[in-house]
Formats: C-alpha cells, sequence, structure tokens
C-alpha cells in the first residue's frame, strides 16, 4: 500500500487547508501572516483537544456528545473551588478528575444498561449542563460575567508562548501525537477498530471491550477538563456556558477527517487537519466581514460536499459496476 492510498485524505484535506488559507489571504492579506495563523488558533483549537480523544469514541462505534456540558461543568466547578479558597493548582487536579469522572458515568451508564451511546449522552448533556447552572447559580456567577479574580499567572498561561507556539496549540500538537500513537502504533489502539468492526466478536476474541470503553470515555471528559481549564485562562472567567458552542464543531471535524461515524475507522491525523480547516474557515470568513450565521452555513455545506466526495470516491468502483450494469441492460 503506497502512501498516498494509505493517507490519501489526509493529503488532500492538507491541500485544502492551503487553498483555504491562500483564498482567505487574497481576501485579507492578514490571513497570510504566519503570527496571525499561529495565534489565531487560540480562539478554536479547544475544540480540537477535546475532538481527538472524540475520534477514538467514534472509531470504537460509540458517541458522546455530553463533551460541551463537561466543560461548562468543568469551568464554573474550577471557579467555584477558587472561590471557595482552594488553591489554584489543586483545584486544577480536581477539574482534571471531574472531567475524567464524568466520562467513567458515560461508559458506566453505556456498558451496564445497553442503552444506545447517543440517548445516555444525551441525558449526561442535560445532566451536567444542568449540574453545571446549578453551581453558577449557587456561586451567585450568573450571565457572561462568571466568576473572575484569578491571578495573573493563571490568565497569562494561555497566552504564553513555547518555542514561538502559543500554549493552547503547544498542547493540541502534543494531544493529536499522544492519540496518534496510542490509536495507530499500539495492540490497545487496534482494539478500538475491532471494536467499532463488531463489539460482539471483539467480546469473542477476548479484548478487554468494557475497559477499552472506560478509557475512551474518561479520555474525552479528561480532554473536556483540559479545553475548560484552558478557556477559563484564555478568558479571565469561569463561565457554564463556556463548551456550550463546542459540538457540532468537533464532531464536523470528526467526521471531515474520515471517521466513520457507525464506527470502525478513522484517524487522528484527518481529525487533527480537520479541525484547522473548520477553524481557519470561520477566521477567515470573519476576517472578510462575512456573517457569523452565513459562516456556520457555509462550515455545514463544506462538510456536507467533502464527506459526499469522499463517499462518491470510496465507492467508485460499485459506482463503475452499477453504470456498466446498466449500460449493459440497455443494450440487451
Amino acid at each position: 500500500m503506497t502512501h498516498w492510498q494509505r493517507y490519501g485524505w489526509e493529503l488532500a484535506l492538507a491541500v485544502l487547508l492551503v487553498m483555504e488559507i491562500l483564498v482567505f489571504g487574497l481576501a485579507n492579506p492578514r490571513m497570510l501572516d504566519i503570527n496571525v495563523l499561529l495565534f489565531s488558533t487560540s480562539d478554536f483549537i479547544c475544540i480540537g483537544i477535546v475532538a481527538l480523544p472524540l475520534t477514538m469514541v467514534i472509531v470504537s462505534g460509540g458517541i458522546d456528545i455530553s463533551f460541551g456540558s463537561t466543560i461548562g461543568l468543568c469551568a464554573i466547578a474550577l471557579g467555584v473551588m477558587f472561590q471557595a479558597g482552594i488553591p489554584l493548582p489543586l483545584a486544577i487536579t480536581f477539574t482534571l478528575a471531574l472531567g475524567a469522572l464524568c466520562g467513567l458515568i458515560n461508559a458506566g451508564l453505556i456498558i451496564y444498561t445497553g442503552i444506545n451511546p447517543l440517548v445516555i449522552t444525551l441525558g449526561t448533556m442535560y445532566l451536567f449542563g444542568g449540574s453545571a447552572l446549578l453551581l453558577s447559580g449557587i456561586s451567585g456567577a450568573t450571565g457572561y460575567e462568571g466568576i473572575g479574580g484569578f491571578p495573573m499567572a493563571f490568565t497569562d498561561f494561555a497566552n504564553l508562548t513555547v518555542f514561538g507556539l502559543p500554549v493552547p496549540l503547544t498542547i493540541f500538537i502534543f494531544c493529536v501525537l499522544l492519540c496518534w500513537l496510542l490509536m495507530h502504533r499500539t495492540h490497545s489502539g487496534r482494539n478500538i477498530f475491532l471494536i467499532g468492526q463488531s463489539s460482539r466478536v471483539a467480546q469473542y476474541s477476548a479484548i478487554p471491550v468494557n475497559r477499552t470503553l472506560c478509557a475512551l470515555y474518561s479520555m474525552t471528559g479528561f480532554a473536556a477538563a483540559i479545553a475548560a481549564v484552558l478557556l477559563v485562562s484564555y478568558f479571565g472567567s469561569a463561565r457554564s456556558d463556556l463548551g456550550v458552542s463546542f459540538l457540532m464543531p468537533a464532531i464536523t471535524a470528526v467526521v471531515l477527517g474520515g471517521a466513520n461515524i457507525y464506527g470502525g475507522s478513522g484517524s487522528i491525523i484527518g481529525t487533527a487537519v480537520a479541525v484547522l480547516l473548520v477553524g481557519y474557515l470561520q477566521q477567515g470568513l470573519q476576517m472578510v466581514g462575512v456573517a457569523n450565521q452565513v459562516s456556520s452555513a457555509l462550515s455545514g455545506a463544506l462538510l456536507i460536499i467533502v464527506v459526499v466526495g469522499r463517499s462518491v470516491s470510496l465507492h467508485r468502483h460499485h459506482i463503475q459496476e452499477w453504470i456498466q450494469r446498466r449500460r449493459t441492460i440497455r443494450q440487451d
């Protein structure tokens, strides 16, 4: 198998990303500024941090739509703990543990009830979201103000650079490397694909299905907590609505990156490139003065066009056979 056959979709997305940046650069030359490209990622890269473990969940045949509420719950919990006088490093540790716990709750309910993951995580989405609003109300953090007063060292963290790269982007690159190694270079990663193709066969093959699902969902919750901490640092306040707009962009990036929504196939690199593709699309449209509503519609159109194009390319052989059969029937 050649590199093009193996990574053809990821390379196509990379080419599309470069073309997208060049097109927006013609309309607004600032888009071609390397500093603008790097530091504008801080506005959307947290979506990618959550989308990476979500890719593994979807490859395993599951789905988690509660991560947006988990982000809000973790963010407001961090604010409440800081407000209560808990030292910030300890509060961040508890926040990360809370995110992992939310993921484990999802996994436990899915495993022990046997109910479709979409239904379970829809329920926990409202559970975590309601808990976040409850905490917000108890702490008096209503509206868009949230809980502020964090030390400057914390609020500056998300705006620092590491080797010239913004901290959120650096964390995203580290997460890409970690998830890629886990899913594509380990025995556990192969198990994820096998579970997605057939969980029953995986169980008969002595693959630890339940343990793997617990790990995947807890990783998604943990990633949501990391995103929450970064967002609180970036905006300087802890709010319960910080993850409310993350659901569709993250799922779009996963599907656009090549993951089969029914499980069994997917790509970490594809998701990573798709996150940049979707993020820079939003950024570029804003820089050329397009309204947010229009940019959201264009993002949806991009998803439909690319996914349909990918589906056609994957089933090209079947389409050619169908056309050949039709021609044969007409000739007869």
